[in-house]
């Protein structure tokens, strides 16, 4: 590796030099082109009168006479130096008193002039290269201690990654038991254990709540389905027991096709939700929300008279959004139709779809008892019903499948009071959509 950076640098100042070299040498050779021999000493000798030491000058006649230099002679065969300037490398001798004479290697750059005289421009490359070999002994040197630090920082930082590792393979060790409440310890450093730690973090709080809403739901559907197969079997039995005329034969099928409706909404819940978290079958096309408001409207208001509640609709038109259009349907029926279910007779409800600085707004107000703060994140949940009781028909699923809806169309479900600040005043649901 220092052989290469020796050879590397070396190459790289030679290559800089020899582009010195060009400079210098066209420079003189523009001076002798606009005066002749006269300028062209004229530059020498002030580039002698400032002592641009790097450099050495030999300008002679073609016969070989010295005009001015710095060399005894010239240094190289000038027989075979041609018009275009060329290439050549020697070495000069300098005797020192007392002492070895002192051997310089020069790189250079000859030319023969229009009149046949030479000119030789050369720098001397022993102090570059002797710099070089400092450097590279410099790093020589270094280069141990270098390794020996870069060891050591190696070796605290595999334990480092070795300790976190192991931390993170005891937490997945604790969760495959079945223990979903560990948490991977996050540092300061923001690492990339740390961003690792709060990706996992985070995907084990949503893995704890997606048991929990699991454990729940199955309770939930447990209850949700014995109660009515209960009903229907008791039914039968009894149907059996008993001699049967017509009209008892008929209001026991058309208990018994109610019944078995509410089980198949229950499921067809569960379909549709499943059908929404799975964002790849939303089919994604312009969908006129107002066209559709005005739809569930006119679907609703029947029902809402039929309910004995007041309906009324303020629908801004024009509005439209790149969506699922059955799927915001869904949301919408779901909304209201929750709205119908929990609002006392002579009751209200109001439908609202708007377009603010914010995104769109479709906004369903009640006059019913409304959620309280506590439970209006609860309440978005699979299965999660406040009538604990099941006293209305229903499979918990309603709100969860409009939040996810709003979810899929990258919205928000917010759920508030129809009054602000009384939780008892109503329910406000409002579908957000960008």
């Amino acid at each position: 590796m220092l052989a290469y950076f020796y050879t590397a640098t070396v190459g790289a100042m030679r290559s800089e030099t020899i582009v010195r070299l060009e400079s210098e040498l066209q420079t003189l050779a523009v001076a002798w082109n606009s005066g002749g021999p006269e300028r062209l000493e004229q530059s020498l000798l002030e580039r002698a009168f400032v002592r641009v030491r790097d450099f050495t000058y030999q300008f002679e006649t073609g016969a070989g006479d010295i005009i001015i230099g710095d060399l005894p002679r010239m240094p190289v065969d000038t027989s075979t130096v041609l018009a275009e300037p060329q290439s050549v490398t020697f070495e000069i001798e300098r005797a020192r008193p007392g002492g070895d004479p002192n051997i310089s290697t020069i790189e250079g750059r000859i030319l023969r002039l229009g009149d046949g005289s030479i000119l030789l421009v050369g720098i001397k490359m022993d102090e570059r290269i002797m710099l070089v070999s400092r450097v590279t002994r410099a790093v020589a040197t270094a280069a141990p201690i270098g390794i020996i630090l870069a060891l050591i920082g190696g070796y605290f930082s595999s334990r480092y990654a070795a300790r976190r590792a192991e931390g993170l393979s005891r937490i997945a060790e604790a969760v495959m038991g079945g223990d979903l409440s560990q948490r991977a310890d996050i540092g300061e450093t923001g690492d990339e254990f740390d961003r690792l730690s709060e990706r996992l973090n985070a995907m084990l709080t949503r893995l704890e709540r997606l048991m929990a809403s699991t454990r729940h739901a199955g309770e939930a559907i447990a209850h949700d389905l014995r109660s009515p197969l209960s009903r229907l079997r008791n039914r039968l039995e009894a149907t059996m027991s008993l001699p049967l005329d017509k009209e008892t034969a008929e209001d026991t099928l058309e208990q018994t096709i109610v019944e078995i409706d509410q089980l198949l909404a229950t499921f067809n819940a569960i379909l549709r939700l499943s059908r929404v978290n799975e964002a790849s079958t939303a089919k994604f096309s312009m969908v006129n929300l107002s066209e559709l408001a005005e739809e569930m409207a006119e679907l609703f208001e029947p029902a809402c008279e039929d309910s004995e509640l007041s309906f009324s609709a303020q629908i801004s038109p024009d509005i439209g959004i790149c969506g699922d259009r059955a799927l915001l349907a869904q949301a919408v029926s779901n909304i209201l139709d929750n709205s119908i279910k929990y609002t006392p007779p002579g009751g209200e409800i109001a439908l609202e779809l708007s377009r603010g600085s914010d995104g769109l707004s479709i906004m369903v107000r009640d006059s019913g008892p409304g959620i309280s703060v506590d439970d209006r994140d609860r309440v978005k949940q699979r299965f999660v019903r406040l009538d604990e009781a099941r006293t209305q028909p229903g499979s918990g699923l309603g709100l969860a499948l409009v939040d996810a809806v709003a979810e899929l169309h990258h919205g928000k479900l917010v759920l508030g009071s129809s009054v602000q600040d009384d939780p008892g005043s109503g329910l406000l649901v409002t579908l957000k959509l960008p």
